[in-house]
């Protein structure tokens, strides 16, 4: 048997980790969506529920996860550096994590955000969740190397535009005649916002790690 029939018996017929990927980056836009949804609603109690269903989506992000450190354990042969494959997997779960953790918080303090805050902290999630995932559906082939960067770019642009939010929420909030205990949730919430913005730059970085190694 030639060298070339070894390798083609090895490699994954079905390139998984790319089909894996494309699932957790398409279930985090949808909640981007449903939290940018949620945070638009002026109704408290519609806006739990939607807040609620967050959970449903992370755990299905946390399944689709577990599938690719699974993979990574049974595939001897990856299309990527396994750290990498790892790395990656790992940040996307963590926005996830993050998104339904800032979620759970809103909920249970009952925040009632004047400011609109949390609706301009939603939009700037959303916005570099869909660029991470232009980004993820980029890796499959790479041939369109610019539009990964650009989509990277993005990212790291609207994490700036975040810093740039939370510092003047915080000074709103702390120039406000709010309850001690209300400003600490609020900004107990505002900085958990922001961390999931510094999650979604942490896995640009690493697809953009990538694109330097492969493309």
């Amino acid at each position: 048997m030639s060298f070339d029939s070894v390798l083609k018996f090895f490699l994954p017929k079905d390139r998984v980790f790319y089909s894996l990927f494309e699932e957790v980056a398409t279930t985090l836009v949808l909640m981007g969506d449903t939290f940018t949804e949620a945070l638009q609603q002026k109704d408290l109690t519609k806006r739990d529920a939607l807040l609620k269903k967050l959970e449903e989506l992370e755990h299905k992000n946390d399944e689709t996860t577990h599938r690719i450190f699974v993979e990574l354990g049974s595939n001897f042969i990856t299309p990527l550096d396994r750290e990498d494959i790892h790395y990656l997997a790992t940040s996307l779960d963590d926005i996830a994590d993050y998104i339904w953790g800032a979620a759970k918080r809103i909920v249970n303090y009952q925040i009632d955000d004047k400011n609109n805050a949390l609706n301009d902290f939603a939009e700037i999630i959303s916005k570099s969740i869909k660029a991470i995932n232009t980004s993820i559906f980029g890796l499959r082939d790479m041939k369109n190397i610019r539009d990964i960067t650009a989509s990277c770019v993005i990212v790291n642009s609207l994490e700036n535009d975040a810093d740039d939010l939370l510092d003047n929420t915080m000074m709103r909030l702390f120039n406000s005649n709010i309850s001690p205990v209300e400003l600490i949730k609020q900004k107990d919430i505002y900085q958990m916002l922001e961390v999931v913005t510094d999650k979604c730059e942490d896995a640009a970085n690493v697809v953009e790690s990538i694109i330097i190694k492969y493309a």
